[in-house]
């Protein structure tokens, strides 16, 4: 069996020093810290840097320096089930270059924050035991000046019902808003938000249990729509792909959602919804037939793409 090498073992031991939770206290979690310090397997603790880096370029330093090689399809699970709690905690920033960058671009990066960064550098001296101490007798302090600077951040969006849903800042939030606000209020009158996924909390926005009434059980939230509306009036699912960064409902997908939502008890809408029309052009080629689209800078119109009923389910 391959010996575990000491920086991961040493790595975990910090995890757990500074207070994060047992889930985070495994050889995924200390190899995201390790990535986020850059040292690697000859470096140490003293030689920890402060850098920005992404997740696919942690799971690249993990294999590359320490041969832990991860599953493409594990990212999430480092963004979900590690650097999701990093940040919570205050130990590390999430786009401290850029916090308008939206929650699923490619470019999002993370950085160790500074008091953290210099707290580690003492791990295995004399004074580590005792700043410790004091590093967590601040760190509450810390993680409540984050959190509110986050919620700063972020684009508040009004449901139906009066409440408030508050959306991390970016380009897809905004068209994220414009849907709920505009494209609801137009098109789905009287509808009721039951999924809101790019909202930069851990589930995002999210009514499991109306969904189930509807027939609808969902084990992956990886691959729901951007934004799911139910339409009481008609006895409408009005599914709602945002495109900024993914693709439109094309063929594909909306074979995927079709799928994902057989159970249903009621009838499902497809809709593309784009920020703009000159946006929209570069896609026409790939919406699928029996599918509405819709563009926020003209929101009083839908284009639909042939079949026999206009915004309604086949």
């Amino acid at each position: 069996m391959e010996e575990t090498h000491s920086n991961i073992t040493q790595a975990i031991e910090i995890i757990e020093a500074l207070g994060l939770p047992k889930a985070q206290q495994n050889e995924r979690s200390a190899l995201c810290l390790l990535a986020l310090l850059n040292i690697g397997p000859e470096d140490t603790w003293q030689q920890a840097q402060q850098r920005l880096i992404g997740i696919t370029p942690m799971m690249e330093f993990s294999k590359e320096k320490y041969g832990k090689e991860y599953a493409p399809n594990t990212r999430e699970i480092f963004r979900r089930q590690t650097m999701h709690q990093f940040v919570d905690a205050g130990i590390a920033l999430y786009n401290p270059d850029n916090p308008n960058r939206p929650v699923n671009s490619p470019k999002a990066v993370y950085q160790i924050e500074s008091e953290t960064l210099n707290q580690i550098k003492k791990y295995g001296t004399q004074v580590w035991e005792d700043s410790l101490e004091y590093y967590l007798n601040e760190r509450q302090t810390l993680v409540e000046r984050y959190a509110k600077e986050r919620d700063q951040n972020k684009i508040p969006v009004k449901l139906s019902n009066g409440k408030h849903l508050h959306l991390t800042q970016g380009e897809h939030s905004q068209l994220i808003k414009d849907i709920i606000e505009e494209f609801g209020a137009r098109f789905v009158p009287g509808g009721i938000l039951l999924y809101a996924g790019d909202t930069g909390e851990k589930l995002g926005y999210f009514d499991e249990e109306f969904l189930k009434e509807l027939g609808i059980e969902v084990d992956s939230h990886g691959k729901m729509p951007d934004v799911v509306l139910y339409y009481p009036e008609k006895k409408w699912l009005i599914l709602i792909e945002a495109v900024t960064s993914h693709g439109p409902v094309d063929g594909k997908r909306h074979a995927e959602l079709e799928k994902l939502f057989k159970g249903s008890k009621v009838g499902i809408v497809y809709v593309t919804a784009f920020p703009s029309r000159s946006l929209m052009a570069r896609y026409l080629s790939d919406i699928a037939w029996e599918t509405e689209v819709w563009v926020a800078d003209a929101p009083s119109h839908l284009i639909h793409f042939n079949g026999t009923r206009f915004l309604g389910p086949y």
